[in-house]
């Protein structure tokens, strides 16, 4: 497949038309934001870390009979995936208490939940990305309830496929989000990409932050930790 137009330049990625209407190239960037774009910066090597990252989990999420759009690896920041209909949903499981769920409700970052927490946000920077429930997302249009009730299966399953596999790493899987989107029959797969963007990692003995909250909260050591857990993972797959 060879890159063509560009469709879309998002905060971490760009998005290319290829010569198949049914493919996309996705470009991982090294550029970096947190609170909705309010906070800007670049993490060098990020692209190719995520994007290599992205690809190892999806295949072994693949593997565990959870759809994805990925279809193959083309370098070191470029994946050619399924073009999808992104559900403009956010979809955030929360394993332990931790950033804006513990401003939100007051606990104690670090409080480990009795069963993994699901919640949804509306994918719209505008109104920053607002809480919702199934009746919202129904009556906006965003989903219908099969949709997500298929989609928060899938979710849990990730949660389980991935604490497993950081587990084996030495590693904490605290929360992440993930999108989901629909195939041309539509088909829900899981979308967008799964790395230190969108995971809380933590060291499972010191508890040390290995994400990009050590950006978003200026705590320096960014690319190495970015590395490390590339290497944590590339190390034990």
């Amino acid at each position: 497949m060879e890159k063509q137009e560009l469709l879309y330049e998002g905060k971490a990625k760009k998005v290319y038309a290829t010569q198949d209407p049914k493919f996309l190239i996705v470009a991982y960037k090294d550029d970096t934001t947190a609170f909705n774009g309010l906070k800007k910066g670049t993490i060098q090597g990020k692209g190719v870390i995520n994007n290599r990252m992205s690809n190892l989990l999806m295949s072994r999420l693949e593997q565990q009979g959870i759809p994805t759009h990925l279809v193959e690896e083309l370098n070191d920041r470029e994946t050619l995936v399924k073009k999808v209909s992104i559900v403009p949903l956010e979809v955030i499981v929360r394993n332990i208490a931790a950033g804006s769920f513990s401003k939100r409700y007051g606990v104690e970052e670090g409080v480990v939940f009795d069963a993994p927490t699901l919640e949804f946000s509306y994918k719209n920077d505008a109104l920053g990305d607002p809480l919702l429930n199934d009746d919202h997302a129904v009556a906006l249009g965003l989903a219908s309830r099969e949709e997500l009730a298929l989609i928060q299966t899938y979710a849990l399953a990730v949660n389980k496929v991935l604490g497993r596999i950081w587990a084996e790493c030495g590693v904490i899987l605290v929360d992440f989000k993930v999108e989901f989107g629909r195939l041309g029959d539509g088909a829900i797969v899981l979308a967008d990409e799964i790395s230190p963007d969108t995971c809380r990692l933590w060291d499972a003995k010191t508890h040390e932050k290995l994400d990009k909250d050590r950006f978003r909260r200026d705590l320096g050591g960014v690319e190495a930790a970015y590395v490390q857990v590339m290497e944590r993972l590339a190390n034990s797959l």
